[in-house]
């Protein structure tokens, strides 16, 4: 058995699992990074500008690539780090992360730079464990890989003896031993009993008006295909998560959009009349049911997901199905009866017409010539111009409502992941993004507000070369908070009433070369084209600054016609 330091064995074994970036802030785990060099692993070894960022650009790089995302951080930027993993473990992403911890002499002792940080982390992980001896890291790390990938993927943590991880210093007698079951979603992939299986096909064919609403389950499974086969088969609509919005083209006659609060009308029109509800690799939590009022918790509803906690939550399942996505609507398809589609025809015609209504509501602004620019414009625009192999990241927030509602991915090619509710997070994840996707192009949809959270990343891009196309709906504010700022005025604003929502002029295509960048300036309806296939066809990162109308807002979620 041969003798290693923590960082050989830490270095080896990560190469081993097929990580091929590590996402960090200095200093932390340095001889392990440096090993991952002299051992000639291939692990690239990313120093960003902060551990929000790190933890934020392995998270778009786990999305992206299915694989776990890798961040490091010492003792004291803990719990930044931390605080980033609300984003990955809302969107069940697989980031792992490591990080410094206290030395046992030096706890309670108002030691530079320490607090106890562990606490901050069960909140934010699957799992979180100490090592504080070194033959226990082994096992600590097939715990993290096999916790981020089994299930429902999330992030997890190893805190290390020693603010910069000092225990990799330490030697211990190891195999070094490979887990390809554990390097990458899905893990596992477990069936469901088969007299749940034939109670859920029952339950859907007898149905006259159910939609399917596909979550990130859906997505992490590999089983848009298999899905939409089985939607195909028995003549039912699909609502897409924001989380599973790629994992049926938008153009699919039997798409009807995101659900919920980041949503289309036809998508709600349609669970508000629906009969039946099937949720797949869905969590109904507040955003995809709009608070639980899309559909109401009285709908009937059948529910396939990998945690069974997670059935019957929130809604009484008619019927229930535990296992993996993929595998279990291939158990159905075995069994369905094509032959009930046809009782759903006007049903499916009914469902289309919330479309085609909805599309003659907006038409206006999604053509609109308007200068400054809609944002709905900016939307409609990027449906006709992204590749049909791009990868679309979206900020939170209005970025998020405008994407999620208002930009088609008309091929099943595309991809899209967004900030699962950390403003700030676009940016560094469209790098991770890249970096997990080389060859494909990259385009980040961002406000303004977002935009500036990282803004010190563009140099990240820059040193990396990284080639991406950073959207940037510039509209000087977070108008997104008007309404409040208007409540708390009572309606009627004070003269600095700005102080709460706006921000001044400043040009991001300007800042953009001053940080090795490049930058653009839209500011009329057209210019997108050119500047976009500019932004992807030069090298390295470029800001799109496109100027936008201030009181430009999002179309809030329909929740049903006024009585």
């Amino acid at each position: 058995m041969p003798r290693l330091t923590g960082a050989q064995f830490l270095a080896d074994t990560l190469h081993l699992h097929e990580v091929t970036h590590v996402f960090f802030v200095p200093a932390i785990l340095n001889q392990t990074l440096a090993e991952m060099e002299l051992r000639e692993t291939g692990i690239d070894r990313v120093m960003t500008h902060g551990e929000k960022s790190a933890v934020y650009m392995a998270d778009g790089f786990a999305r992206v690539s299915g694989r776990p995302g890798i961040t490091f951080a010492q003792c004291v930027g803990a719990a930044n780090l931390a605080a980033a993993l609300r984003d990955p473990y809302l969107a069940c992403s697989p980031v792992v992360a490591l990080t410094g911890g206290p030395y046992h002499d030096t706890r309670h002792r108002h030691t530079y730079q320490e607090i106890d940080d562990f606490s901050l982390f069960p909140a934010v992980t699957k799992s979180s464990t100490r090592v504080e001896t070194i033959d226990r890291l082994p096992d600590a790390i097939s715990r993290a890989f096999r916790d981020a990938t089994s299930g429902t993927p999330g992030p997890t943590h190893i805190e290390l003896l020693g603010h910069m991880g000092e225990i990799e210093l330490e030697e211990l007698d190891v195999e070094l031993r490979q887990e390809p079951a554990i390097t990458s979603v899905p893990a596992t992939r477990t069936a469901a009993a088969n007299r749940d299986v034939q109670q859920a096909v029952q339950v859907l064919q007898e149905s006259h008006r159910p939609v399917i609403v596909a979550g990130g389950g859906v997505k992490s499974s590999g089983a848009g295909p298999v899905l939409l086969q089985l939607a195909e088969t028995l003549g039912i609509p699909i609502a897409t998560s924001l989380n599973a919005k790629d994992t049926i083209p938008a153009n699919h006659p039997l798409n009807i959009g995101v659900p919920g609060h980041y949503c289309r009308k036809s998508a709600n029109q349609a669970l508000l009349d629906a009969d039946l509800v099937f949720f797949v690799g869905s969590r109904t939590g507040s955003q995809v049911t709009a608070r639980w009022k899309i559909p109401p918790t009285s709908t009937a509803a059948i529910q396939l997901d990998i945690a069974a906690e997670e059935l019957g939550r929130h809604y009484s399942n008619r019927a229930s199905l535990c296992g993996d996505a993929a595998t279990v609507l291939g158990q159905m398809l075995e069994i369905v009866d094509a032959t009930t589609a046809d009782r759903r025809a006007a049903w499916r015609d009914n469902v289309a017409s919330y479309g085609t209504a909805w599309r003659a509501e907006f038409a206006s602004l999604l053509e609109s010539n308007a200068v400054p620019l809609r944002p709905e414009r900016i939307c409609n625009d990027l449906t006709r111009l992204l590749p049909p192999d791009a990868i679309l990241v979206s900020e939170t927030g209005h970025s998020g409502m405008w994407t999620g509602g208002m930009i088609d991915l008309n091929h099943s090619t595309q991809s899209f992941i967004r900030a699962a509710g950390s403003l700030g997070w676009g940016l560094p994840a469209t790098l991770g993004a890249k970096l997990a996707a080389p060859d494909r192009p990259v385009v980040l949809f961002s406000g303004d507000g977002g935009f500036w959270y990282h803004l010190s990343e563009l140099e990240t891009a820059a040193r990396w070369n990284i080639t991406c196309a950073l959207i940037i709906n510039n509209n000087r504010s977070l108008n997104q908070e008007i309404d409040l700022v208007n409540d708390a005025y009572a309606g009627e604003p004070g003269p600095r009433h700005g102080d709460l929502w706006q921000f001044s002029d400043a040009s991001f295509a300007e800042i953009a070369p001053t940080m090795g960048a490049r930058g653009i300036k839209v500011t009329r309806p057209g210019e997108l084209d050119s500047a976009l296939d500019e932004a992807l066809s030069g090298e390295g990162p470029c800001v799109i600054e496109v100027m936008t109308e201030q009181t430009a807002l999002a179309p809030l979620a329909w929740l049903g016609e006024e009585e």
